[in-house]
């Protein structure tokens, strides 16, 4: 089985890039591939609960994250130096997601087939 990671890396409003990263994950993982998420850079603020995209007239597709199990996507991961860089605790991401170093991100590329960064 090929295996793909999709990397969010760009904040979550003012473009559409992170909802058709979550878009193609799932539609990755439909058609069974085995599918990773790796939230990196301004793409670990996707991560922020309560977020309230409609009140700048955009949409809240953050909440579809929660489907993600529905699609068995379970392998979810986030930047150990970018949650320091934006200041948040793992403790309080809303997701089941491993912290990463900057090594084992490179690992983890290592060991999949392609990567797609958004």
């Amino acid at each position: 089985m090929k295996k793909l990671c999709v990397v969010f890396s760009t904040a979550p409003h003012g473009n559409a890039a992170g909802r058709e990263a979550l878009d193609f994950a799932m539609l990755a993982a439909s058609y069974d591939l085995e599918t990773s998420l790796l939230f990196t850079d301004e793409g670990v603020l996707h991560l922020i609960s309560n977020q309230k995209p409609e009140s700048i007239g955009g949409r809240d597709y953050i909440a579809t994250f929660g489907a993600l199990e529905f699609y068995d996507i379970e392998n979810l991961y986030v930047c150990e130096e970018s949650l320091k860089e934006f200041a948040l605790e793992p403790s309080a991401l809303p997701l089941d997601i491993e912290v990463l170093s900057t090594e084992a991100v490179r690992q983890h590329f290592g060991g999949v087939d392609e990567v797609v960064v958004y």
